[in-house]
């Protein structure tokens, strides 16, 4: 039998954007959890289609990846999860008529809580390994669309994100390190 609340759904500071907490039942042999659930997500006013799973593994602590996204018409909203080790998430507005425009939220994320990071469509996302060997899940509403991606530049000092590692000792893809500035992006989304 299922506990009576097997999952919360809280808004964070960009209120769009929502932590998804669930519940573990355990035993000796070890635990169970549900880590999505339409219905519930639906009640906490997240409707989307997740039409594709995605994992990443990072071998080294201080792997950057972001800040991404994709383009309308085949832009994405996510539901990140840590498998193994730990996470400094990121989620930056680009939405050019919100209030947050240009904000962001950071969030550590672990296997060992389980939690997840619900990313509505507009965000440009991107994480920072804060362990070895982390591997990260993530579901998304759009499949992927090489001709559709961009980003913004992950050291932007204008974000002002509060990054668990140097410039220097960032582990960054090379296409990673070539994304443009917030203030020379084009607007994305209204």
């Amino acid at each position: 039998m299922y506990p009576a609340r097997p999952m919360d759904i809280v808004s964070l500071a960009i209120p769009d954007l929502k932590l998804v907490r669930s519940k573990r039942s355990g035993d000796a042999r070890g635990w169970f959890m549900e880590t999505y659930r339409r219905d519930r997500m639906a009640d906490a006013g997240i409707s989307d289609e997740f039409v594709q799973d995605n994992q990443s593994f990072s071998a080294a602590r201080g792997t950057l990846r972001g800040l991404h996204l994709q383009k309308p018409p085949r832009a994405q909203a996510k539901l990140i999860q840590v498998l193994s080790g730990r996470i400094f998430d990121v989620a930056l507005d680009l939405r050019s008529s919100s209030r947050t425009y240009g904000r962001h939220v950071a969030i550590e994320l672990d296997a060992e809580d389980g939690a997840s990071l619900y990313i509505p469509v507009g965000f440009a996302h991107g994480f920072c390994t804060l362990t070895e060997n982390v591997t990260v899940a993530y579901k998304v509403s759009d499949t992927y669309a090489p001709h559709a991606e961009a980003g913004v530049l992950w050291s932007d000092p204008m974000l002002g994100i509060a990054w668990p590692v140097r410039t220097s000792e960032a582990v960054v893809s090379e296409r990673d390190r070539r994304l443009p500035l917030l203030s020379a992006l084009e607007p994305i989304f209204s």
